[in-house]
């Protein structure tokens, strides 16, 4: 009994594929994921970092008091002014304090939700590859002889 070995393009066909269609899914919500940048989203953006100077923990954006209605329409203005969202959140922190921010920046949580998914996903195609690698490194046994005469006597005794 003898088998014979793919070829390596066959063996490597499905994978080359699949890495192709996953970089294709990649780069489209990659590029549908970018944000807006009218004055309107950017505005909503903006507020939705904002916490609320006299409300517990909301957001300006959720916020109907006085205070976040103000806070809104000044983002509004320095908008329409043409500020950066830096120089926007540089001047209300200026104005408010570190306290006004929802998230402050430099805390990581964004790169640690991004970061660790795709890591994990690298991690288990590489534990995978290499799973596949071993198995097709390991020799295929073929019967002796001596294997297929015992399985004939083992077969004549029953």
């Amino acid at each position: 009994m003898t088998t014979t070995a793919p070829s390596r393009a066959r063996v490597w066909a499905p994978w080359v594929g699949l890495a192709v269609a996953l970089v294709v899914v990649l780069v489209v919500v990659f590029v549908r994921s970018r944000p807006s940048n009218s004055p309107s989203a950017r505005a909503a953006r903006l507020t939705a970092q904002f916490r609320c100077p006299t409300c517990e923990s909301e957001s300006i954006a959720n916020s109907n008091s006085l205070a976040a209605r103000a806070l809104r329409a000044d983002v509004r203005q320095r908008i329409a002014a043409g500020q950066s969202d830096g120089e926007i959140r540089a001047a209300e922190v200026a104005h408010y304090t570190q306290y006004v921010l929802l998230l402050p920046e430099g805390h990581g949580l964004g790169l640690v939700v991004w970061v660790v998914p795709i890591a994990a996903l690298f991690l288990g195609a590489g534990g995978l590859a290499l799973a596949m690698r071993r198995w097709t490194r390991q020799p295929r046994l073929a019967a002796t002889a001596a294997d297929e005469q015992l399985v004939a006597r083992a077969r004549s005794d029953e």
